[in-house]
């Protein structure tokens, strides 16, 4: 199922993102930065059906590597440290990160051959859209 996830992605399109960076608490700084940044996104598989992403930048490059159903220790871009979990639901993969009483979800879907991810924290939902390069 996570098959649809896997290659590199580029971003094309970001909204409302510095209220999202906002409500999980990213200083202003950092969200100057993070808005000006388009990530890629590259998804594989390794041994065991671990699955490793990675968002890689001119600013930062983050890697995760996850099993799914599996907490794991995750610090985040704006050098949060969250337990995550992430899961398949509907064919969506969704990471729960929780942190200092607080969580987020981030739904990754693919549809109409673009990857997107709904950034969720309350009722502030920001909308990235990746498309496909290899």
């Amino acid at each position: 199922m996570v098959e649809k996830f896997i290659g590199t992605w580029k971003m094309i399109s970001s909204e409302n993102f510095d209220d999202y960076m906002k409500a999980i608490g990213v200083g202003f700084a950092t969200r100057q930065v993070g808005n000006r940044t388009k990530p890629n996104l590259i998804l594989s598989i390794e041994d065991q059906g671990v699955i490793c992403m990675k968002s890689q930048s001119t600013f930062k490059t983050t890697e995760i590597k996850f099993k799914l159903n599996e907490p794991f220790e995750e610090t985040t871009a704006d050098d949060r440290k969250t337990t995550t979990v992430m899961t398949l639901e509907s064919g969506k993969l969704v990471q729960k990160q929780s942190w200092d009483g607080k969580e987020t979800n981030i739904e990754r879907e693919v549809t109409d051959g673009k990857l997107i991810a709904k950034c969720c924290m309350g009722d502030v939902v920001a909308v990235r859209t990746y498309v496909k390069e290899a």
